[in-house]
């Protein structure tokens, strides 16, 4: 006789573990990428060309994937964030690849564009914790500078130190985020909410 459902034996849950953040993966992937730019930008190096590379692969592609795992984590800010600014970094790299910058003042109001969504961010930010708010600050401030300088006004260089600081502030972050996920010796404060 055939057993009803409710006598067949069902298998064990499978084990739930959590998700592992993609927050320090996003927030490295920009770091590094704004960091080589902000360099160039800040005239440190010549051949700004070497961030066309990070700017597709690590920069872009890395963190619009850290964007779509923080949406599977519930993560909207961190989704719209590292999703955002991951294809941020895809389009200025494809724009640096194939030339499709026409002149200074068209990527002057590509980063004017940029400067309005990170102001946004920057407010939503302030629910967040002082690291990230750190971030953004810097990374707002870098923006407006850029923008201005694409549209004659000479704060490149400027932009290029804040652009250096906007790195580091997202690798302690990162680095904050990484030793809290996993036994270890230290922690970072993020300060608080």
């Amino acid at each position: 006789m055939a057993q009803s459902l409710h006598e067949r034996e069902l298998p064990a849950p499978a084990s739930l573990t959590a998700p592992a953040n993609p927050a320090p993966l996003g927030l490295c992937a920009f770091a590094l990428t704004t960091f080589v730019l902000s360099a160039a930008n800040a005239k440190l190096f010549t051949g700004a060309e070497v961030v066309i590379g990070l700017a597709l692969f690590y920069g872009g592609l890395a963190q619009l994937l850290a964007g779509m795992w923080e949406f599977k984590t519930g993560n909207t800010f961190g989704a719209t964030a590292f999703t955002s600014y991951g294809a941020f970094w895809l389009a200025v790299g494809a724009s640096l690849q194939l030339k499709l910058i026409p002149n200074e003042a068209a990527f002057g109001f590509f980063l004017v564009g940029w400067t309005v969504f990170t102001g946004i961010m920057l407010l939503a930010s302030l629910q967040t914790n002082l690291a990230l708010i750190t971030v953004f600050a810097l990374l707002f401030i870098t923006f407006i500078l850029l923008s201005v300088d694409a549209l004659g006004g000479g704060t490149k260089q400027l932009g290029g130190y804040f652009g250096l600081a906007t790195a580091l502030a997202a690798w302690y972050t990162a680095l904050a985020g990484l030793l809290s996920s996993m036994p270890s010796a230290f922690t970072l404060p993020v300060g608080p909410r």
